[in-house]
């Protein structure tokens, strides 16, 4: 079965981090780009990093660049994406996808919630 799971949400206070996994099976990561979004409530999904395939280059939004770290582990066929500094504004649910054979597959998400 092919799908994609994110974990490693939860609550921190600002100012914390955490660091978000996102597992395939059925397929491998290493070869292909893999995206995190973010959708918070009444806002529309975000692109938040991407990291490339083999290379493993990344690219962030603004609002996240120089507090989120993107990474991969092919061993695992995991991507990471560290969140770091975290802000209020960060909550919202996380989600990862990648293209396999023509299909992009999204994970069921993972909430993270900045508050003190």
């Amino acid at each position: 079965q092919v799908q994609v799971v994110e974990s490693g949400g939860g609550l921190v206070q600002p100012g914390g981090s955490l660091r978000l996994s996102c597992a395939a099976s059925g397929f491998t990561f290493s070869s292909r780009v893999v995206n995190w979004y973010r959708q918070a409530p009444g806002k529309e999904r975000e692109l938040v990093a991407t990291i490339g395939a083999t290379g493993g280059s990344t690219n962030y939004a603004d609002s996240v660049k120089g507090r989120f770290t993107a990474s991969r582990d092919n061993a695992k066929n995991t991507v990471f994406l560290q969140m770091d500094s975290l802000k209020p504004e960060d909550t919202a649910v996380y989600y990862c996808n990648a293209r396999a054979w023509g299909v992009t597959y999204w994970g069921q998400g993972t909430q993270v919630t900045v508050s003190s």
